[in-house]
């Protein structure tokens, strides 16, 4: 697993203040168990591989949760949110707490966080949030991007209704997404990661017998997928 900076690198001043912020969110996610190495893990998209950022880790920790949402928010603090909004469940808690340091850090009126439900395939903004959505400036946040699905999803659903998408922020990038990937005008990931990943048919930890982590990722419903099939 390689973690990268994957952006532009205007001074060094900037770059060294960048990989201050890469280390210090690194020791958070190791010292939180969020950091998942040499084992074997299927993820969401099907893929086999070998490191896995749990994101479920991270929440139960109020502290190292806040002080995450604080650096993924200070790379706002410019764009003029008015919304941020997040894919349910687990980005309810990211959009709350990076609204919350939006406000704190000097916004002209509250920044309010709302999340949007999933819905069949898709995801719809409802509880009258849509209501505090349209017309207005909106930040999506996402805690882990790997293909981006969720997160473009999301996208969608606000600027269906009329809301104005500035950025899509996110804890994690391992998918190496791009804003052109998610059609946003700027996106940011406190970590950019590098991971390994295979087809089923090609996993060398598969041929070589390893047994696939059944606590996190899909590894649990494959195995059950597997042995449905063998019957």
């Amino acid at each position: 697993m390689i973690f990268l900076l994957l952006l532009p690198q205007k001074s060094l001043k900037q770059f060294e203040r960048r990989q201050r912020m890469i280390e210090k969110v690194v020791q958070i996610l190791a010292r939180l168990g969020a950091v998942i190495d040499k084992s074997h893990l299927v993820y969401t998209s099907g893929k086999h591989g070998s490191a896995y950022i749990n994101k479920d880790a991270i929440y139960p920790h109020t502290a190292e949760t806040s002080h995450l949402c604080e650096l993924l928010a200070l790379e706002f603090v410019a764009d003029g949110i008015e919304v941020v909004i997040a894919p349910a469940v687990g980005g309810c808690i990211l959009s709350n707490r990076v609204a919350e340091h939006l406000t704190r850090w000097g916004a002209d009126e509250e920044v309010l966080g709302v999340y949007a439900d999933k819905d069949g395939d898709g995801f719809v903004i409802k509880r009258g949030y849509d209501k505090l959505v349209v017309g207005k400036r909106v930040l999506v946040v996402e805690d882990v991007l790997t293909t981006g699905g969720s997160a473009k999803k999301v996208i969608e659903a606000v600027r269906a209704i009329g809301g104005h998408v500035i950025g899509l922020g996110a804890l994690c990038n391992r998918g190496g997404i791009t804003k052109e990937d998610m059609t946003v005008p700027k996106l940011f990931a406190l970590l950019n990661v590098r991971l390994d990943t295979w087809d089923e048919a090609d996993c060398p930890l598969c041929q070589h017998d390893v047994p696939i982590n059944t606590d996190v990722g899909e590894g649990r419903k494959f195995l059950a997928k597997t042995a449905v099939t063998e019957r």
